[in-house]
């Protein structure tokens, strides 16, 4: 790109960016814009003699640094366009610039640097210092020439001085940033040598240099640290008058000593040392003292010297928080003759003070910690008398008294100690007054009534857990103390409003005053730690009571389907020594629990291989309970029903292998059988049509479950599509479903049909409420069929066909017979006497007789209705039967022979009769 192009693109980006109204692409301008400016380097061109880029430059200068503009942009983008304004200005430089030119660009150039300073980018500022530095050189050497001893003259170059020592001092921070150690010397030099003229820079250059060493102290560059902070001190030391003051210079004496104490405490201590004792010169402070005790112990000093720097702690008056702060120093550094010796120092110091009580707690901790349990009680009995006779102390203090004697106590109840541990508890008691109402007095109550009940004292247990409920009964901790108490007592029923109120109380989140413990799984804990206390003492209904709302509240799936478990194991141990009334309780209780683990079942989260692993091996095991409950209900088919619907749903949590799939299908099957039971006990329409509904649904699932099945092996002689059909079959039958019909297709479709199911189909169209006499006849036509082309026929059951054909064919009490229907019985007895002459006397005799009886009976209405042909016919078919019959031939054939002959001569004089009236 040639400088026409590239000077047009700069100057068409500048005004677009100066006119343009704030809004997001204003970034992406000063990008393009710092971009293009790096082709006046590239192109390396003479100066630019353009008025309308140096009106450019000064137009984006201002843009840079008017107010609301530096609402909008941030530091690098200010820092971009300011590089690019002040690259412009530079390039318009003429070879004789005006003094106002060059002051103009200074100010550019040391702005431009510090912002690209401020943005951690030192190398890019560097830049822009080198142009500063060479141009005030260049006024100065102006303005020394214009000068000729001309005193006014002066003022100028005192200000060109200070801006270069400005520059020089930001050379310095960058050689800093950029890790130059030596080249940042170099420049602070220069900036000590220009002090002598200005003089009031000195605390700047002094806290500059500070600043350099607490950097190079947090990189523990320890030896470029001590050189800046020693700077540091001199520099304040050059011009007492503008140094940053003695509490600043003491602060930088001790930073100082603390660097060389990290550094190498014991090659360094005299530096250390040296520092912090005039850090403690020039101004006193505890952090010095408290300082130089630890530089000593840091390097093993003998006791002598460290007292003495003690002993300067208390002089000064120094804090509470120092002189304890310093005990733990000496005890931490096994200096505890020192610790102790101090200490009592100390407590006598504040004695009048009302922070006593923190030295003296901090006394008793130190006792206890090295063993002196004796004389730590004895500082405690006397703190308790004190506080009795006016010598309170601060509630600060007490409170960490409380905590101290309260981790006492739980390290000597853990360790079973309880005699000592109640001390603890009671020295803590001892604070309380009589009737003071405050949580953690329950709080402590209760740990003392833990006490009693291991040492066997329950009368005195149970005056704690009075006093616990007294100051706060809605805490589930003083009610699970309440529970555990009743339960020792056998008081089954106060353990079980305990256990009630414990678990309202686990439904809310825990209050603070037990946040110690009380995390989200504390209410549940407490529930799963009550119902074990009441099985050890073979209390079953508070343990399931707890358990009960320990499943409801839980949030660990793993503890709710424990207690799950338990719940069903203790149901079911009372299932065999119960009564039948309460049997069947327990049954309604087994199914709740069984319903509920099924819920807690499918709300497990299968996207982790470990809760997939734990739902099938959970659903395993419920659904087994649930089967088995099942079989122990066959005189209650409501129960047996919701036994094996619970059993497929929970089941349907386990991979679908064969066997799961087979115990779906028994389930479904049996639920329907079970609903079918119900519907055949009288009962309102309402409910029995529920029933048969819910038998249908259940054999809707079973056959998609039965469907899948079959793709997986060879079940031809499985008789599951026959129950399913004989189901459905009794089901639409009761509730008159004009389906039935298709339903008897579908049986006559299956490819092993056997007449025993024609016969139980037969059965169950005539089953009332059902009445569908003629799909009865269809089927049993079709069974005596099917008996008829077996070679070793039943001659029984062929012989039921038959009664039951000509039963429903020919009813009792008809007036009229139409032909048909005689044609259609003449046809089934025909078709009984064939079998009769081939039955070889196994036709059962009570049915021929039955048969025999029938036929004449009819002929007799014929006879009655003056049909008198027909009623012959059908008079001398029942005499046919006569010889078929076996011992009652004989009997029968006397008395009906003669009612034959009679019955014959009365045809006939009926006969001639007719045709004497035609």
């Amino acid at each position: 790109m040639d400088m026409e192009s590239c000077l047009s693109k700069i100057k068409e980006l500048s005004q677009e960016l100066v006119q343009k109204q704030i809004t997001g692409n204003v970034e992406e301008i000063i990008d393009k814009l710092f971009s293009e400016v790096s082709c006046l380097d590239s192109l390396n061109a003479a100066k630019i003699q353009e008025p309308q880029v140096e009106e450019s430059a000064i137009n984006l200068w201002n843009w840079a640094v008017t107010e609301h503009v530096g609402l909008a942009i941030n530091g690098e983008q200010r820092a971009k366009v300011r590089h690019v304004a002040c690259r412009l200005a530079y390039a318009c430089e003429t070879s004789d610039p005006k003094e106002g030119a060059i002051r103009r660009q200074i100010l550019m150039a040391i702005k431009t640097g510090r912002s690209w300073l401020d943005t951690k980018k030192p190398a890019s500022a560097d830049v822009f210092f080198s142009l500063a530095v060479k141009n005030l050189e260049l006024l100065y050497g102006r303005l020394k020439t214009r000068s000729d001893g001309q005193s006014d003259l002066n003022i100028p170059k005192g200000d060109v001085e200070k801006d270069l020592f400005r520059v020089h001092s930001y050379q310095a921070e960058s050689a800093v940033a950029q890790a130059d150690h030596q080249q940042a010397v170099s420049y602070v030099q220069r900036c000590k040598d220009m002090l002598l003229r200005l003089p009031k820079e000195t605390g700047y250059l002094s806290l500059m240099c500070y600043n350099f060493g607490v950097d190079t102290y947090n990189l523990k560059k320890y030896e470029e640290s001590s050189f800046w902070l020693s700077q540091s001190y001199d520099i304040g030391k050059m011009h007492k008058k503008h140094s940053p003051g003695a509490s600043v210079q003491a602060k930088i004496l001790r930073l100082l000593a603390n660097v060389y104490m990290e550094w190498d405490c014991k090659q360094y201590q005299e530096k250390a040392l040296s520092a912090v004792s005039l850090a403690n010169k020039e101004n006193v402070h505890p952090a010095g003292l408290y300082l130089k005790i630890n530089i000593l112990l840091q390097c093993v000093s003998p006791d002598e010297p460290v007292k003495a720097a003690i002993a300067e702690l208390l002089d000064v008056e120094v804090p509470l928080d120092v002189c304890l702060n310093t005990v733990k120093l000496l005890m931490d550094a096994d200096r505890e003759v020192l610790a102790f010796e101090f200490l009592k120092s100390v407590c006598k110091h504040f004695e009048a003070s009302p922070e006593l009580g923190r030295a003296q707690v901090q006394h008793i901790k130190m006792l206890l910690q090295r063993g002196k349990e004796l004389l730590g009680k004895q500082k405690i009995e006397d703190i308790i008398t004190g506080h009795y006779t006016g010598k309170q102390l601060s509630p600060e203090a007490l409170n960490h008294l409380h905590l101290l004697l309260w981790d006492r106590a739980a390290k000597n109840f853990e360790a079973r100690n309880y005699s000592e541990a109640l001390q603890w508890y009671n020295y803590s008691l001892s604070f309380y007054s009589a009737g003071q109402m405050e949580q953690n007095l329950a709080k402590l109550q209760r740990n003392r009534a833990s006490c009693f009940l291991h040492l066997q004292q329950l009368d005195k247990a149970k005056e704690a857990i009075k006093e616990a409920e007294r100051c706060d009964p809605d805490s589930i901790f003083t009610q699970f103390s309440v529970y555990k108490i009743a339960v020792l007592e056998n008081d089954a029923d106060k353990a079980l409003e305990a256990v009630r109120v414990m678990g309202k109380l686990a439904e809310n989140p825990m209050r603070n005053e037990d946040r110690l413990l009380a995390s989200e799984s504390a209410g549940s804990n407490l529930l799963s730690l009550a119902a074990q206390i009441a099985l050890e003492n073979d209390q079953q209904d508070a343990a399931m009571k707890a358990l009960e709302y320990l499943c409801q509240q839980s949030q660990d799936s793993g503890q709710v389907f424990i207690a799950l478990r338990c719940l069903v194991r203790l149901v079911l141990s009372k299932m065999g020594t119960i009564t039948e009334e309460k049997r069947d309780t327990n049954l309604d209780i087994l199914r709740s629990y069984l319903k509920m683990a099924l819920v807690k079942i499918s709300q497990l989260n299968p996207g982790e291989s470990l809760c997939l692993e734990k739902k099938i091996d959970e659903a395993n095991w419920f659904r087994k309970i649930a089967w088995n409950s099942a079989l122990q209900c066959e005189d209650t088919p409501g129960m047996m029903r919701d036994f094996f619907v619970l059993s497929y749903q929970i089941s349907q949590f386990c991979p679908s292998e064969k066997a799961i799939l087979v115990g779906q299908k028994t389930c479904l099957l049996m639920a329907a059988a079970a609903s079918l039971e119900l519907a055949r006990i009288p009962s309102e329409s309402i409910e029995q049509t529920e029933n048969l509904t819910q038998a249908l649904e259940h054999m809707q699932i079973c056959r998609e479950v039965w469907r899948t099945l079959k793709t997986s092996g060879d079940f031809s002689k499985d008789p599951t599509d026959t129950l399913l059909l004989l189901y459905e079959f009794e089901a639409r039958a009761k509730l008159n479903d004009p389906k039935l019909e298709t339903v008897l297709e579908s049986v006559l479709e299956l490819q092993q049909i056997e007449s025993k199911t024609l016969e139980t189909i037969a059965s169950l169209a005539m089953e009332p409420p059902a009445h569908f006499p003629s799909l009865c006849k269809k089927a049993l036509r079709i069974a005596l069929s099917l008996h008829r082309k077996r070679p070793d026929s039943d001659i029984l059951r062929c012989s039921q066909c038959l009664h039951s054909l000509i039963q429903l064919s020919l009813p009792t009490g008809v007036l009229e017979v139409e032909s048909r229907v005689l044609e259609e019985v003449w046809g089934y007895y025909e078709e009984a006497l064939l079998i009769i002459s081939s039955a070889h006397g196994e036709f059962p005799e009570v049915e021929i007789l039955w048969l025999l009886t029938r036929a004449w009976n009819t002929g007799i209405l014929l006879y009655s209705l003056a049909q008198y042909t027909e009623a012959e016919k059908w008079c001398g078919l029942g005499m046919s039967f006569l010889r078929h019959l076996g011992s009652l031939q004989a009997s029968y054939e006397t008395q009906m022979s003669g009612l034959y002959t009679e019955v014959l001569d009365r045809l006939d004089k009926a006969k001639t009769n007719l045709v004497t009236e035609e």
